[in-house]
This record gives structure tokens, sequence and C-alpha cells, in this order.
């Protein structure tokens, strides 16, 4: 395929997909702006849809707490799951009366 074909291809790509309809929008709001916001890129990230930076830190935290949360219900779980096998084990050498055999 020649590169204009791939880029005429890739065009009507991204306007089948939306994505220039939507990128026009954005500019065209950035562009009416009265007060141009301090970072063009953040506006356009917050206009499709994506966190701002603030809420993109805000989610970061809650993940590295949500992660720690996890780790310690892992360990509490590996720890219980220990201790089951462990009873399971020490209940199979009892006898059918529940006592321990002799020598035991």
């Amino acid at each position: 395929m020649a590169k204009e074909e791939k880029k005429e291809a890739f065009r009507k790509y991204l306007e089948s997909s939306g994505v220039l309809d939507a990128l026009t929008k954005v500019l065209v709001a950035l562009y009416e702006e009265n007060e141009k916001p301090v970072s063009a890129i953040e506006f356009i990230k917050h206009s499709l849809g994506g966190p701002t930076l603030a809420e993109y830190e805000k989610l970061l935290a809650e993940k590295a707490d949500l992660q720690l949360k996890y780790d310690n219900l892992l360990a509490m779980h590996q720890g219980t799951c220990k201790e089951l096998d462990e009873l399971q084990k020490s209940h199979s050498f009892m006898n059918t009366d529940g006592h321990y055999p002799h020598g035991h």
C-alpha cells in the first residue's frame, strides 16, 4: 500500500470512529474559551473524559491503599489456609473416637 493510500485509510478510520469529530469539538471549545487554560493538554484530556491531574493522583493514592488492604487480606487468608491445613492434618492422625492413637 502506497504512503498516500495509508494516510487516506487512516484518515477514514479516524473519521468513521468519531475521533476527528471529537477532537474538532474539543479544539473549538478551547478556541472559544475567553480565558485560556494554563494547560491546553489538561483541558483536552478533561474534555475527552479523562481525569484531571488531581483526580488522577487521588485515584493513584486510592489504588495504593487498596493494594495494601489486598496484600494484608491475602496474607491473612494464606495464614488461615495454613492453619486449616494443619488442623486437617492433625485431625487425620486421630482415631475415629476423636483420640490420638498411642504414641502420638
